[in-house]
């Protein structure tokens, strides 16, 4: 996997382990507060299911480790493009680009754009067929990607700062922001819109997120230069772990430097997970399922998320024992 988030580690100080790709706090926020833009008809059958869409939320990231071609799902290199080339793509379906610019190309700079229309399609006939398994377990999932295309370091091969001397602002923006604010943004949204068009509206909240990449970067950038390192990090203990992590202080000021950014794109994210599993709904004719029942986990899930939770844990032991190698 070309991404694989291995930060700079000593044995027992580890900075921001597992937090990236929103943080799984900031997923699992994301998919429930978008339970409650859905409309009567849908709110219901989300509200009953609501912590399995939560809990579920963060399934893609523990996927990385122990599916092949997972990781190029969550993100797309778009600097990696000449500029011609990247309006470019946004014009093609996958057939297209793949026919264009070869499939290994895409995989190896990223392709979350073409997954959540490829998201779009699978949804819709799973709704179609009442598959309530199906339809919780894509809706999780394709909330978890368009969060991750509305964040700005996932469209760059800069995606931690390894190339301007910013290695961790990965885990800053993307978890640690909404950790220590999130409580604070407004998430009245309104009812979930549907969506004429998945693969333009999708690329629009890309492009949205590159542009807002230079403010990422620079205001980072710009604070560690005025404050001293000790007033940059402080020690904490999380899960039990000692943790170097971004202080109070120099996270408040940089949040106030982003002016919002992270707010309006944590509330684009919510506004368009509801809008994606409305739009899917729809198109599947609007399938009655006010009658169903709490899904239950099967012996199936069960399984699978150990596995899941087993490939992620070896990932964190192993970033360990490279730290003390």
């Amino acid at each position: 996997m070309k991404k694989s988030f291995a930060f700079a580690l000593t044995p027992v100080i580890i900075l921001l382990l597992g937090s990236f790709v929103w943080g799984f706090y900031g997923h699992q926020k994301i998919n429930r507060l978008a339970v409650y833009t859905l409309p009567d008809e849908l709110l219901g059958f989300y509200k009953q299911n609501i912590v399995y869409i939560t809990e579920n939320a963060v399934n893609p990231d523990r996927r990385r480790y122990a599916v092949e071609g997972e990781a190029p799902r969550h993100y797309i290199d778009l600097d990696v493009y000449p500029l011609d080339v990247q309006e470019d793509l946004k014009t093609l379906s996958w057939s297209q680009a793949v026919e264009k610019y070869t499939e290994d190309t895409l995989m190896a700079y990223g392709i979350v754009p073409w997954q959540v229309v490829r998201m779009k399609y699978q949804l819709t006939e799973a709704f179609a067929k009442k598959d309530i398994r199906n339809i919780l377990r894509l809706s999780a999932d394709a909330g978890h990607y368009i969060a991750d295309a509305h964040v700005p370091l996932h469209t760059t091969e800069n995606y931690n700062g390894q190339m301007t001397d910013q290695y961790g602002i990965h885990g800053f923006w993307e978890s640690r922001l909404p950790e220590l604010f999130s409580d604070e943004y407004s998430f009245w949204l309104g009812r979930a819109d549907y969506i004429e068009n998945i693969h333009s509206s999708i690329w629009k909240a890309v492009g949205e997120s590159h542009a807002a990449l230079d403010s990422v970067l620079y205001f980072e950038k710009e604070l560690t230069q005025k404050l001293p390192q000790d007033k940059k990090f402080t020690i904490t203990e999380r899960n039990g772990q000692t943790i170097r992590n971004y202080s109070k202080e120099f996270s408040e000021k940089y949040h106030r430097m982003l002016n919002d950014q992270v707010e309006r794109r944590m509330r684009g994210s919510v506004k368009m997970v509801g809008d994606f599993w409305f739009t899917c709904w729809v198109d599947a004719g609007q399938p009655d399922l006010l009658n169903t029942s709490p899904y239950q986990s099967t012996e199936e899930d069960k399984n699978e998320e150990a596995e899941l939770r087993k490939a992620w844990l070896q990932r964190i032991l192993n970033v360990r024992r490279e730290a003390d190698d």
